[in-house]
């Protein structure tokens, strides 16, 4: 099993916080980490400070040496498809070919709202991103002088500008996520590296890697060229007393109230990766039975570097 950690930058975190956040990782031998791409701050309070995500992943590439840096996942509303294209290249060179893109369609209308960005209809967004992938696949790896003719983006003969081949890849790892549904399972099996099965549990992994392994065979990609992952919630301490000191901290950072704490683990303990080391070793063990290969453990606690680190000790080592 591999392991990559997952956080939420948007919860008012600072560039300093979050390189401080991504040392402790390297450093406790975390294999990849992963920020989303949001606007708005949120869970927890509103109107907190926020920063972009490529720019700080820029800023990351150049301040680690090890880990993998990447997005889960950049919104096809936010970049055009030729802007995103260059920044995850860009990125990629300044970090060694570290870089890993998770895109999607996006579902928060209020930050676009805040911000003036158009927000289509799902169905409209899907095409997008179906055009989107297309056009990151064409500008890395079809020769120069490459067109595309799409109903929101075309492209006239495209120049690479040098190679971004690396390591013998064909461009940067691509992520597509969800819950293996009919689309986004055709979506991954043409353009995708991995699929991310989002607020993962055993229970329903095996169905949705299943999906994605069928639409595989059904464009004609073997499904094994796929790494096939899970992204869910982690909260661990090394006794059920320091659990649950953890679990009112983070009923605290949610703006929740301290009496709701034992329904708020109680539901949680069913599909996070939650309790002592032994528990989320098992809760781990599980999700690889049913085919998990790379787990992202998303923090909710972020500025809880001992939290970091315990990861790394359960995980990494």
């Amino acid at each position: 099993m591999r392991y990559a950690l997952m956080t939420e930058p948007q919860q008012g975190l600072t560039y300093d916080e979050l390189l401080a956040i991504v040392r402790t990782a390297e450093e406790a031998g975390i294999e990849a980490f992963f920020r989303s791409d949001h606007f708005a701050s949120f869970p927890g309070d509103a109107g907190l400070p926020t920063t972009d995500a490529w720019t700080t992943i820029g800023g990351l590439a150049r301040e680690t040496t090890t880990i993998r840096l990447g997005i889960l996942v950049s919104p096809v509303t936010f970049r055009i498809p030729g802007t995103l294209a260059k920044v995850i290249q860009t990125a990629d060179e300044m970090s060694g070919g570290r870089i890993e893109a998770g895109l999607g369609a996006g579902w928060n209308e209020d930050e676009h709202a805040q911000l003036g960005i158009p927000f289509p209809p799902i169905g409209e967004r899907y095409d997008m991103l179906a055009e989107q992938l297309e056009i990151l696949h064409g500008l890395w790896t079809e020769p120069d002088g490459w067109s595309y003719e799409g109903k929101h983006w075309q492209v006239r003969d495209a120049l690479r500008h040098g190679p971004i081949a690396r390591d013998g890849r064909r461009h940067p790892h691509i992520i597509l996520g969800g819950r293996g549904l009919p689309r986004m399972a055709e979506l991954a099996a043409r353009y995708a590296d991995e699929f991310n099965l989002l607020s993962a549990s055993p229970e329903g992994a095996s169905a949705a890697y299943r999906r994605v392994r069928n639409a595989c065979q059904t464009v004609g990609r073997d499904p094994d060229e796929l790494v096939y992952s899970a992204m869910t919630g982690v909260l661990v301490a090394e006794t059920e007393d320091d659990l649950m000191t953890r679990v009112n901290d983070l009923m605290t950072a949610l703006g929740k109230r301290p009496e709701d704490s034992m329904s708020w683990l109680a539901e949680r303990r069913a599909r996070w990766i939650m309790g002592t080391p032994d528990e989320a070793a098992e809760r781990v063990a599980a999700l690889g039975r049913e085919g998990t290969e790379r787990v992202m453990l998303q923090d909710f606690l972020p500025r809880d570097l001992d939290h970091v680190r315990l990861i790394g000790r359960i995980f990494a080592s």
